[in-house]
């Protein structure tokens, strides 16, 4: 082989080595032919762009057959696929309404508590909790693709509009701009979910990882059950500030206002529920106990408060609730310089927030039933509702999970059972509604602190921690950053730890050796598998990421160092490298900077004596590198392989041609 710098002989050996090859070129393992790569397959621009925006904004392909159909079935079929009602509706029946009425009476029972609960979560006024129930459960049965979800207030969305909205104004200083500001954030998400899901930018949603979702998610729990210290102890005066040390020193600090009749009020009430959730793992069948219990708490809660007069004994209830539906709400969106910022962001961060819960709870729940949703469709029907609540005195809906839990173990079938919660919830605004005054405001409390326990998944911590330690990193800093910070902290301190992982997978790709499975044709990672044998005097790598600018560097770097080990490696037992084998069927892309770099080793190589051999390079890479010139007037075509077999094959061929030949001239 020759020396660092080449020469004539350098020069020599490499006219002998390529001859052989060309020689060697249509042999394969026993002289029989071997298939050649496809070089010569081009693409036009046009259909390049449009192949790679489909796979980016369309890889379920949605509207596959449309092209065969007549322009009105085509036209029905676009309209049915935006308003999935049109689907599910001619073909329902007397025999779906019963399960869907038993469920959304269930779930309406359920929503009645939670609505006025998340909307007291939220310093808002209990009547808009009970609001958000009725018009957008409406809107998502038209325009929803899950028939599980039931759609209602959340807790963490509501939490974190509170947290970011009362940097601007505090509810009870300015409590009128405060609701309009709820509004409009509320018109905001609508709009980001809209646009999202029409232009199929799902996958900015994405960007929420599961790790970074249970991190937030339980951080939110945690500190909303501390806040409910200030319920459950029948306080007046509490901290705005959402972070655990201003919580507990608020709590401390107002200890004069403890009311002992709230405590022991509160502790019966969370045993009741408690115990409630215990029946329901005990005996499944039973989930409707569990389910209404909620609903019970306020009921017996309210007669309680009503008879002992509550309020006057160190007892706290709701106050006033007016009979009457939604009220238009359209003049009260507020779009003024000094208060936009706030409504955009608030509204922004809550509504990717409430996209994830929703968009997964409903996933989750059709894989159980064998059903699949469009999470694109369900960002259009987010956005519809939002927007129209927005108008009806609504602030942010999505999908709880705790609501279509209950919904889907009722025995729902189509989202009709979010009608039938809606006329429940409808029937209460108009003549119920002012029977809920009395209710005491322990029991929402104890309402929100046993629905948030279950958001709090330490066997989820525990699993991340023994699976993937970055993971349960990038899960601790969101449930730490809520916790001791602010949720928008933890949320964006987590997702961009997450963003960091990702792009260091891109930035760093891992590179192997392969080696031969004995009795096999079959090359393996040389670290999972010990016992697969290297082969002497050729190095086959292979490369698993897409080949770019911010990596190229560290591959180039990466391939000598394996180049160089494998040289030491081969000079201890007596012989010498004389072939690279590059496998790229894992590259997906390259671009100029990738060329640049198999150059750069190319000629590197070539000043030692080797030679490189291409495996198995994709559609999109073999185009870049023909175009580029690299293939055919730097490398050879006849050096580019279908399987790394071939390429070992073509290699150990060339070697004893040269080998024979070198004798010959001795």
């Amino acid at each position: 082989m020759g020396t660092e710098g080449g020469g004539g002989g350098d020069d020599e050996y490499r006219r002998r080595m390529s001859s052989s090859h060309h020689q060697m070129q249509g042999v394969g393992v026993g002289g029989g032919a071997t298939v050649e790569v496809n070089l010569s397959a081009r693409r036009p621009f046009a259909e390049k762009v449009w192949s790679d925006l489909a796979e980016t904004f369309f890889p379920d392909d949605p509207f596959r057959g449309f092209g065969a159909l007549p322009p009105a079935r085509r036209a029905w079929g676009a309209l049915k696929y935006f308003v999935p009602a049109l689907d599910w509706a001619p073909r329902y029946g007397l025999a779906k309404f019963k399960y869907d009425l038993l469920a959304g009476v269930t779930i309406a029972s359920l929503a009645i508590p939670q609505g006025i609960s998340y909307a007291r979560l939220a310093n808002l006024p209990p009547i808009i909790g009970l609001y958000s129930s009725f018009v957008p459960p409406l809107l998502y049965a038209v325009f929803g693709s899950s028939n599980n979800l039931a759609v209602g207030t959340v807790a963490a969305a509501s939490l974190l509009l509170a947290s970011i909205i009362e940097t601007e104004v505090a509810a009870d200083e300015d409590p009128q701009l405060y609701l309009q500001l709820f509004y409009t954030a509320a018109f905001f998400t609508g709009l980001f979910q809209t646009v999202l899901g029409i232009f199929r930018l799902g996958l900015i949603v994405d960007f929420l990882s599961r790790s970074t979702i249970t991190g937030f998610m339980g951080g939110t729990a945690m500190i909303i059950i501390l806040q409910q210290l200030k319920g459950l102890l029948g306080m007046k005066h509490f901290t705005t500030k959402t972070d655990i040390i201003s919580v507990l020193h608020s709590t401390y600090h107002y200890r004069h206002e403890w009311k002992w009749q709230s405590a022991v009020l509160g502790i019966c009430f969370l045993l009741f529920l408690l115990s409630s959730k215990h029946l329901r793992k005990k005996l499944p069948k039973l989930f409707w106990v569990s389910a209404i219990a909620p609903f019970m708490v306020v009921v017996i809660g309210g007669v309680f408060a009503f008879l002992v007069k509550g309020d006057e004994h160190g007892i706290p209830i709701v106050g006033n609730l007016k009979k009457g539906l939604n009220p238009l709400s359209i003049s009260q969106l507020t779009f003024q310089s000094r208060h936009i910022k706030t409504a955009v962001k608030a509204g922004l961060l809550s509504g990717i927030l409430a996209l994830a819960e929703g968009i997964a709870v409903g996933r989750s729940l059709a894989m159980v039933k064998n059903e699949q949703i469009d999470g694109n469709k369900e960002m259009i029907a987010f956005g519809i509702m939002n927007i129209a609540g927005s108008f009806t005195s609504c602030y942010l809906t999505t999908g709880p999970f705790s609501k279509s839990a209950v919904n889907f173990h009722a025995g729902c079938k189509t989202p009709m059972s979010n009608v039938v919660m809606s006329v429940c919830i409808m029937l209460v605004l108009l003549f119920l509604a002012p029977l809920f005054k009395y209710t005491p405001l322990v029991a929402l409390s104890s309402i929100i602190v046993v629905a948030m326990i279950g958001l709090i998944k330490a066997k989820e911590f525990c699993h991340l921690y023994k699976v993937d330690k970055f993971d349960f990193c990038i899960c601790m800093v969101a449930f730490i950053g809520v916790v001791f910070f602010t949720m928008v902290t933890g949320l964006g301190a987590s997702v961009g730890l997450s963003v960091v992982r990702a792009l260091l997978y891109v930035a760093r790709p891992t590179t192997c050796k392969l080696g031969n499975i004995a009795g096999s044709e079959t090359f393996r990672d040389v670290k999972q598998y010990p016992h697969a044998k290297s082969i002497p005097g050729i190095l086959v790598l292979q490369l698993g990421s897409p080949i770019y600018f911010i990596n190229a560097g560290y591959l180039r770097e990466r391939i000598l160092r394996w180049v160089e080990d494998e040289e030491n490696l081969c000079k201890g037992v007596g012989h010498d490298l004389q072939y690279l084998v590059l496998d790229l069927g894992g590259v997906t892309s390259v671009d100029n900077s990738g060329i640049g770099m198999l150059l750069e080793i190319h000629k590197s190589l070539e000043r030692r004596g080797m030679m490189i051999a291409l495996t198995n390079p994709r559609l999109e890479v073999t185009e870049k590198l023909v175009l580029s010139g690299y293939i055919r007037d730097v490398l050879g075509e006849e050096w580019v392989f279908l399987t790394v077999k071939d390429a070992i094959t073509a290699c150990r061929y060339a070697l004893q041609t040269s080998r024979s030949k070198g004798e010959n001239e001795v």
